[in-house]
């Protein structure tokens, strides 16, 4: 059964997370984001040589997404063939604290995994 997504995000103190999450979760909003937090600007190929395992559809697809949600700016430059360029926008660059607290959370959980299969073996 589909979620019904909130219209308004006044309703409980987690609320306030799940706003967040509905903009910026999924498998690959996050490392879009933060490839794009690293690098200030990139092109589409750029993106998607650094997600091989992203198809070109889904990857088309979450940037309109974050455009959409203000996240990330595009620039289509009129040049023969068209030059497309994306990059945080200045509200998207207000998440930069989260995910780089992202990140380093991520760095020590997969530091602790691989201490735990040390142990194991």
């Amino acid at each position: 059964m589909a979620r019904t997504p909130h219209a308004r995000f006044d309703c409980t103190a987690g609320c306030t997370v799940e706003a967040t999450l509905e903009l910026i979760g999924g498998k690959w909003k996050g490392v879009i984001l933060y490839r794009l937090l690293e690098a200030d600007v990139l092109r589409f190929n750029e993106l998607r040589r650094m997600l091989p395992r992203i198809t070109q559809r889904m990857l088309t697809n979450q940037l309109r997404e974050l455009e959409g949600a203000g996240l990330v700016a595009r620039t289509v430059y009129p040049e023969v063939p068209p030059r497309v360029e994306y990059r945080l926008s200045d509200y998207g660059r207000t998440l930069a604290p989260v995910i780089r607290a992202l990140k380093a959370w991520g760095d020590q959980h997969i530091g602790r995994t691989a201490a735990g299969a040390d142990q194991a073996a």
